[in-house]
């Protein structure tokens, strides 16, 4: 059966069926240990792209149960490893007008989601203070003070249309979390958790403001220069026609000097003779 997905490595969106889909699974033949009996999945998927091509394999690990000779993975059993290994961290390809600093803590960030939230989380804090530094030209010693900055930009009208009061209250709780990594707690035996999900929810507001941010400005920049270069199109047919009709004028002017200056025996001799005077 088909179903939709986009490739992690080049963002196509397509239908996957037949010899694109390969899922294997296989038990692990170890006795007595302490997960279990074990099963292995391995889902690949192969891009149709042509400019792309590549293969997507995730991996699943969990316990399993015998059925029909088979095994299978069971429903209620625990869950030890599921990630996608290649390619690793499932970044989405980000295009080249976003600063490459601001895309390289992007991919890394996701890279080290299922190993370390926390440091995801540290480096989602800081890809979004790059973002506001590059994006709207505020630059301040703390993250604390740029996103004050904005909303006082904000309202007063001088921020970028594209910048919303929610998406600075998401940049601020963000802030909050990623301080969890950045910087000790007071309590050193303040243990505070952030679970690979947590830091996929933090990387999802990333990808979503280089869209609402970077995305829309450049798509305004294109339809800017669309509209600059269809009035250029049509400036430079007026400017043909005014050439053309002035040529014309000055030829027509040119043509009457020249009769007017033509003696008028000259002029009576191309005349066409009348029968009478043939005879």
């Amino acid at each position: 059966m088909a179903f939709n997905w986009t490739c992690p490595h080049c963002g196509t969106p397509q239908a996957v069926a037949g010899e694109k889909h390969d899922v294997n699974m296989r038990s692990i033949g170890l006795k007595g240990q302490s997960e279990g009996n074990l099963v292995v999945q391995d889902h690949s998927i192969g891009c149709v792209n042509q400019r792309c091509k590549k293969t997507t394999i995730h991996i699943k690990i969990a316990e399993g149960r015998y059925l029909s000779s088979t095994y299978r993975f069971d429903s209620g059993g625990t869950v030890v490893f599921d990630q996608c290994v290649y390619p690793q961290g499932l970044s989405k390809p980000q295009p080249d007008y976003i600063p490459k600093q601001i895309r390289e803590d992007y991919y890394e960030s996701c890279l080290i989601r299922e190993l370390s939230p926390k440091a995801a989380a540290t480096l989602t804090r800081r890809c979004l203070q790059g973002m506001i530094r590059d994006f709207t030209g505020i630059s301040k010693s703390r993250l604390i003070d740029e996103i004050k900055a904005l909303r006082s930009a904000i309202d007063d009208g001088t921020a970028d249309r594209a910048i919303s009061v929610e998406s600075v209250d998401a940049i601020d709780r963000v802030r909050s979390i990623g301080n969890i990594g950045a910087h000790m707690e007071k309590d050193i035996d303040l243990i505070v958790p952030v679970e690979p999900g947590e830091a996929q929810a933090l990387i999802e507001l990333v990808e979503m403001l280089f869209d609402e941010w970077y995305g829309a400005r450049e798509k305004r920049k294109a339809r800017f220069a669309r509209i600059d270069d269809i009035a250029g199109d049509k400036q430079r047919l007026i400017s043909e026609h005014r050439k053309n009709k002035l040529a014309q004028a000055e030829r027509q002017t040119e043509d009457q000097r020249e009769i007017e200056a033509t003696p008028l025996n000259a002029l009576l001799s191309l005349a066409p003779k009348s029968e009478a005077g043939d005879k």
